[in-house]
């Protein structure tokens, strides 16, 4: 059973978001006091403005979601991929990891600011293909000691309102384990994030012939995904999809 303190940050979240006046999470205003006409249309958490400003992810390589020096109206794949073929199939990103989203997601994974979970759901929702159902939905997991400190696994919490009112994908909840705390990727060039995450994950289940989709905050070099995609393929799935919420994108940087 989980301790009762590491549920604290869940409780605490969800009870200030009920009882606490509710703000813009990008800017901080509170949504009460913005004209009518600069309100959310459908959308709870951001006000209009800052989802407008909002860095979206121009014309992309359809696996790995990095911008591409020559688009064209077909998306094509980019000569990295084609050199290098990763084991997952494709990438929907629902935005630049970029001011103010980079501060958003860290304010979820570290402030456990969990009703951000929600507005990323609703952006990543927005850029899933109309075929979307009929997957096999894991999050990114944490490693256990992880999770115990954390108290919460935000790409789970992301998962859990993506599949809200959707009977056609199924959340894998523990079938996908991380089985070894890996050191922080930050400031590893990609070989030796490979390296680092090499065998980090097990699952437990057969996935012959399915569809999965791998959902997670954000995606760097895509080398943690690689490897969980990896893992998948070994157990079986035919095709697996990385559904994140951010993608990074070196400034200037472009895929040929």
């Amino acid at each position: 059973m989980r301790p009762i303190t590491s549920l604290l940050p869940r409780l605490m979240g969800r009870l200030a978001g009920a009882l606490l006046p509710q703000d813009c999470h990008a800017c901080g205003k509170v949504l009460a006091d913005i004209q009518p006409d600069q309100q959310p249309a459908g959308r709870t958490h951001l006000c209009q403005t800052c989802i407008a400003g909002l860095p979206r992810i121009g014309p992309h390589c359809p696996i790995c979601a990095m911008p591409v020096a020559t688009p064209t109206t077909a998306p094509e794949v980019c000569g990295q991929c084609l050199r290098r073929p990763p084991h997952f199939d494709a990438t929907f990103a629902a935005l630049e990891y970029a001011a103010p989203v980079d501060r958003m997601v860290q304010s979820l994974k570290y402030a456990a600011n969990l009703p951000l979970a929600i507005v990323f759901a609703q952006f990543l929702r927005e850029q899933l293909p109309p075929s979307a159902g009929n997957r096999i939905m894991v999050a990114m997991p944490l490693h256990p000691g992880r999770l115990r400190q954390r108290g919460f696994n935000q790409s789970l919490e992301i998962a859990r309102h993506l599949v809200t009112q959707r009977e056609d994908i199924a959340l894998l909840i523990d079938g996908v384990h991380r089985l070894r705390d890996t050191p922080a990727q930050t400031g590893l060039h990609v070989e030796q994030r490979r390296a680092n995450i090499r065998r980090a994950f097990a699952c437990d289940i057969d996935l012959a012939g399915k569809t999965v989709a791998i959902v997670d905050d954000v995606m760097t070099t895509g080398a943690t995904l690689d490897e969980l995609a990896r893992t998948l393929k070994n157990r079986g799935a035919a095709r697996v999809e990385n559904w994140v919420v951010a993608r990074t994108i070196t400034q200037g940087k472009k895929h040929v």
